[in-house]
């Protein structure tokens, strides 16, 4: 017993030193948080409570911006039209994803192909906004060019209507797929070997090994990056602001984009602010109902 107590006191000061050492890493991410995250944050929700431009000092009017929020139409097309958005690009995303690190995993372990994989995701966003806006241009793009050639009507992919939000989702798919694939393709690497020999010793075909064995197992990596993906996809501005600037007609008008014009186009920023609280508040409960009904904590494989 003495021993023991001996060996406490001598570990007490090392824990010490330990910590000590963590916070002193620890306080530049600390700083950075507060000052680009608390700090922010906090004055966003107060001056949604206000009405501010930027001229004069913040007037308190409590929750006028809220109410007139609730009358505004062009705020709930704003929330429709970046749920059309969300679930196009969520959807063939994760989808394309989860297909190609399958590909990935059974019939290549070449880096130069995971790396040409991910070669779009190192591009910016605004310059591949703008290679697919030229490409698909209605009059002097390549794609229109080609269906033309081949006898095809030429399509307005950001002229129309119902095209418009559809091609900006798939462009954004195209530039994430390679980061996303990536994440899965870890995942599948984490899950062992022997598992898939017990189920083909089983007879299990390929389709009921995916479905019964892969897919459950990937779970808490699925629900990872449907998070990411959600909270990046609500957040789509740069590709709208380079090709169509919320039209046509507010067909493309997310509302990202419709804060944007409201704090720095009329510069009512106590209204802006109101709304990206109300977008916070949203994704936050949406991830956390995620991470709850897909179960992102547990994992099979500890069953």
């Amino acid at each position: 017993m003495p021993a023991r107590r001996s060996d406490f006191t001598s570990t007490k000061p090392a824990r010490r030193s330990d910590f000590r050492s963590a916070m002193l890493f620890l306080i530049p991410a600390l700083i950075g948080f507060l000052a680009f995250f608390a700090w922010p944050t906090v004055r966003g929700v107060y001056l949604s409570f206000t009405e501010f431009n930027l001229l004069q000092p913040p007037e308190w009017i409590g929750l006028d911006n809220y109410v007139a929020i609730a009358g505004d139409p062009v705020f709930w097309n704003s929330l429709v039209v970046t749920s059309e958005y969300v679930l196009i690009n969520i959807g063939v995303q994760t989808v394309a994803a989860l297909v190609l690190a399958v590909l990935l995993q059974r019939f290549t372990r070449s880096m130069v192909v995971r790396g040409v994989v991910l070669l779009p995701y190192l591009i910016a966003n605004v310059v591949v906004a703008l290679v697919w806006f030229w490409l698909a241009d209605y009059n002097l793009g390549l794609i229109n060019s080609t269906l033309d050639a081949v006898g095809f009507d030429r399509v307005g992919f950001f002229g129309n209507e119902a095209l418009a939000m559809p091609t900006i989702a798939l462009i954004n798919v195209w530039r994430h797929l390679g980061y996303t694939t990536l994440l899965i393709f870890a995942g599948l690497q984490a899950i062992p070997r022997d598992v898939y020999e017990a189920a083909e010793v089983d007879g299990a075909g390929e389709a009921r090994t995916f479905f019964g064995i892969t897919l459950p197992l990937l779970r808490p990596v699925l629900a990872f990056v449907l998070v990411i993906t959600l909270v990046g996809a609500f957040q789509i501005f740069d590709t709208i602001a380079v090709t169509t600037g919320g039209g046509p007609v507010d067909a493309t008008r997310a509302i990202t984009y419709y804060i944007y014009e409201r704090a720095f186009g009329r510069f009512d920023f106590g209204y802006a602010s109101a709304m990206s609280v109300i977008l916070m508040i949203i994704l936050g409960a949406v991830a956390l109902i995620q991470l709850r009904v897909l179960r992102a904590n547990d994992s099979d494989l500890e069953r």
